[in-house]
């Protein structure tokens, strides 16, 4: 777009939350800046990453869903009432019961269970190929089929696979 970057910061604002609580409330300060002012993505990056750190073990993994799912639905509310699209980005971990290895599956999933599924329209695996190569795959969506698009981070950005 040649647009000169100092030009694109001046429509982005940007947070670091520090835990769950703090995201949720940085939520809450996103929804009024955007009765403010007209705004059309919303980015949370690595949602699920706090509540890892912030709730541990299996004790207390139903007070961690309803935190999750509590934030998933002020996600889902911003949505419908400013118009904005949203995307978050996940962490996935490794599963450890054998069955996606003894079925030639993927042996990763992604963190946060049902909860993050159901909340999401279009869910996209991103992972990396070879050297610059990255590959997203759609990997449920109501409306795409599962398919996947190469594609390359470069000096000068997102760009096509040189072959």
């Amino acid at each position: 777009y040649n647009i000169p970057g100092e030009n694109v910061l001046e429509n982005v604002a940007c947070a670091r939350a520090y835990n769950t609580d703090h995201q949720s409330q940085l939520l809450i300060q996103a929804s009024a800046m955007m009765t403010e002012a007209r705004y059309a993505l919303l980015v949370i990056d690595s949602a699920t990453a706090l509540y890892r750190t912030d709730f541990s073990g299996r004790g207390e993994l139903s007070a961690r869903q309803m935190h999750l799912a509590r934030f998933l639905r002020m996600l889902l509310r911003i949505a419908d009432e400013h118009g904005v699209a949203v995307v978050i980005t996940n962490q996935v971990v490794a599963q450890v019961d054998g069955a996606a290895s003894m079925f030639g599956g993927d042996q990763k999933k992604p963190i946060g269970g049902n909860i993050i599924a159901h909340a999401s329209t279009t869910r996209l695996y991103l992972r990396k190929g070879r050297g610059e190569t990255r590959i997203c795959k759609i990997y449920d969506s109501p409306c795409l089929p599962e398919s996947e698009a190469m594609f390359a981070i470069n000096a000068d950005g997102i760009g096509d696979v040189k072959e």
